[in-house]
């Protein structure tokens, strides 16, 4: 199973990656997700100006596999998606770090505190 944790990102349990910029939250898929569901067919995002809530469900990534639901790794609102992944999912299969799915603005920095560093996170991903 790949292993690849960049050291710059914030991380979910359930598989979301956020790099913080300031005020914006780049979010995607990591390398263990991407790995795990296999070929990615299809992506829903959110609309841009949509409200996410920290730990609800912001689109789906499905694969030939399963569908899998994502997860924001804190609260804000879209402020830009990633359009390039909904016209060629497998782009993220090729470079999950690169390949972002929405941008938004952080709601509430502090919760940023409640996500997992690159060490804890490889402890989720087995």
């Amino acid at each position: 199973m790949a292993n690849n944790i960049p050291n710059n990102l914030k991380f979910t349990k359930e598989h979301e990656w956020i790099k913080v910029e300031g005020t914006t939250g780049i979010i995607g898929i990591t390398d263990f997700a991407q790995s795990a569901l296999g070929d990615i067919v299809f992506v829903e995002l959110p609309e841009i100006g949509k409200k996410l809530a920290l730990g609800k469900t912001f689109g789906v990534v499905e694969s030939i596999k399963s569908v899998s639901d994502l997860y924001a790794p804190v609260s804000g609102e879209v402020i830009e998606r990633n359009e390039n992944v909904i016209e060629k999912p497998d782009l993220i299969n090729k470079s999950p770090y690169d390949q972002w799915l929405i941008k938004i603005k952080i709601q509430n920095p502090s919760e940023i505190a409640t996500l997992l560093g690159p060490e804890e996170y490889s402890g989720v991903c087995h």
